[in-house]
């Protein structure tokens, strides 16, 4: 049943952002703004989707600890889930992707128009040195950056495999840093097309504040999101297994 409904979602989703994405294409004759409202748009028909086909609903935790203003955003990525996810929470943002994807069709077109910073992965050090530009005036502007620590989803329970890109950021920026924990490779297995019901949950954690040295904010961002990654797992993991109370 649940191969059925995984099935059902991954048609129905796919099929919403091709209209979506077709439906809201004068936005691209527009500001960043009006992009955003496609994405977000986007974001919540996916999520609802999610919830009403597969029966798995996603969980924001943590709103609060985004301070206002640019900042940066590191997260835990263990699949699709926290990429989309919090697009209708973030505000004014700007994710940090391979830069192969802005040039994928229609969806190329709309993270060009709305700003995102794409980076060549194997460009070492020139790639550090090519997203410092783009990542300061995305702070001047007041926006959020995102970017994934591991560069990649990493299976749950995998071992940390933490980048510089995100320590770099930290560095030279001198903004807060906001890191997130999430569950959400349980129920979105990262290379399969199956989604498992249940409640997935992504949680924004305290902000770490700027002037760390880069040692000290490596370890402090890897213990905060692994810790609360682990929690979140362990809490997933003990409400499946809890037994469903029955009621005459």
């Amino acid at each position: 049943m649940q191969f059925l409904r995984s099935l059902a979602f991954n048609v129905l989703a796919y099929a919403g952002f091709l209209i979506l994405a077709i439906l809201f294409l004068p936005t691209l004759l527009f500001g960043r703004g009006a992009v955003f409202v496609a994405a977000r748009t986007w974001s919540r028909m996916t999520l609802w989707l999610l919830d009403r086909v597969a029966g798995l609903r996603l969980e924001i935790r943590g709103r609060e600890h985004l301070p206002a203003g640019g900042c940066l955003i590191a997260s835990k990525h263990q699949s699709a889930l926290e990429t989309f996810g919090v697009v209708p929470d973030v505000g004014d943002f700007a994710f940090i992707l391979k830069r192969e994807l802005n040039w994928v069709p229609v969806f190329g077109w709309y993270t060009s128009r709305s700003g995102m910073i794409g980076i060549d992965r194997r460009g070492g050090s020139q790639t550090l040195r090519r997203l410092l530009d783009p990542a300061r005036r995305a702070v001047r502007e007041g926006r959020r950056i995102i970017i994934y620590p591991e560069g990649t989803r990493r299976p749950v329970g995998a071992r940390p495999d933490y980048k510089f890109g995100a320590n770099y950021l930290y560095s030279v920026l001198g903004v807060p840093c906001v890191p997130v924990a999430v569950n959400t490779g349980l129920f979105w297995p990262r290379r399969s097309f199956r989604r498992l019901p249940g409640t997935a949950v992504i949680e924004f954690l305290e902000p770490i504040p700027p002037g760390l040295d880069r040692r000290s904010f490596a370890t402090e961002l890897q213990n905060r999101i692994e810790t609360a990654t682990a929690r979140l797992v362990e809490e997933a993991r003990a409400a499946a297994a809890r037994p469903v109370a029955v009621t005459a």
